[in-house]
This record gives structure tokens, sequence and C-alpha cells, in this order.
């Protein structure tokens, strides 16, 4: 059964709403200086803003499941707005960094991103990233036919990337990177499970 258009719009500015919550609090807790922040605000500006990406690009890849399992088709029409919600996150991750710890320098950027391995990682997945984002179009997607579908299929990629980039800076402490870690394991699962099952017909 299709929804209706009330519903379908009142489930999009949710979506929307939900979506901007992260950084409304951050704002919020710059603004008034909270607690919340920490002894660090940076830090936890940093990480938040990385974190609430990797979220944002794992329910991108869990729609598909979702609606699979549930039969609920319309999710999957939020998979491009969480995508770029995921990208929209990342750039403010990366924009802290390099604002509040390399105080706009290029040349230190690039320094930091070829000497430090797990920063490069991150590099990466924001490079193929964004290159999914300026992809995203309707209009993209006819133009490049099976390539889009080729070039978008990296998300699986990104993730990866997101999360070793999480483990490799987090050090001894991996218990929260671990949880996304398995979030991502069973996403990949199920896609070959199901990969596997309509292969035997």
């Amino acid at each position: 059964m299709k929804p209706s258009n009330l519903s379908y719009k009142l489930l999009k500015v949710s979506i929307h709403l939900f979506s901007f919550m992260p950084l409304g609090y951050m704002v919020f807790a710059v603004v008034t200086q909270s607690r919340l922040l920490g002894a660090d605000p940076q830090e936890k500006v940093l990480h938040l803003m990385g974190v609430w990406s990797l979220i944002f690009l794992l329910v991108t890849l869990t729609l598909t499941p979702i609606n699979r399992i549930l039969k609920c088709p319309i999710i999957i029409r939020f998979r491009r707005a969480f995508g770029l919600y995921s990208a929209f996150y990342l750039l403010l991750h990366i924009t802290t960094f390099f604002v509040f710890y390399l105080e706009l320098d290029i040349a230190q950027l690039l320094e930091e991103t070829i000497e430090r391995p797990y920063i490069t990682l991150g590099m990466l997945a924001a490079i193929l990233m964004m290159s999914l984002s300026f992809t995203s179009t309707k209009a993209i997607q006819r133009k490049m036919g099976v390539k889009w579908k080729q070039l978008h299929q990296s998300i699986y990629l990104i993730g990866a990337l997101a999360i070793a980039h999480f483990i490799w800076q987090s050090k001894s402490d991996l218990n929260e990177p671990l949880w996304y870690l398995i979030w991502l394991i069973f996403v990949l699962g199920y896609r070959l499970f199901y990969k596997y099952k309509t292969s035997q017909g």
C-alpha cells in the first residue's frame, strides 16, 4: 500500500529534523559553553561530527535490508538524503580538524595526511564520499548509467575506511568503534546472503 502524501511529508520533515539535531546540539553546547562538551570542547565536537557522519552512512546502508525484511519501500526514498547528511557531517568533521587543530594550514594538512595513516584512511573515505555526493542526482545517474552503480557501490568501502580510521585513532579505547564495525559487518553480511539467495533462485 502506497503511503499518503501527508504521511510521506510528515515522515520527510521528521527525518530532516532528526538529521539536524546533532548539529543543533553542538551549536547550543558551544554557544552556551555547556559542560556537555567536557574539558576539551574541540575534541568533543570533532569526535561527534565524525561519529554522526558514520551513523548516517551506516543508516544509509541499512535501509535496503530493512526494506527487504519488513517490506517498507517508503524508506528507500530517504537513502540519498541520509547519504548526503553523512557527507555533510563528514565535512563538518574535516572542517573542525582543519580550522581548530591545523589553523587553516594547508601544508600541515597535507603533511598530516601523508604521515598519519589513520588520517590517510579518513581522507580517502572523504574523497570517495564527496564523489558519491556530487554524483547523487537523477540527471548524473542517467548520464553515467552502469558506471554510476559501480561508483556508488564504493559506499561499502567508505564504511570500512571510516571504521578503520575510527579504530586506528581510538588506540586503546575500542569499545565504541567496534559497535559500528559489527553494524557494518551485519549489512555486508546481509548483502552477501541476499546475493547468494537470489543467485540460487
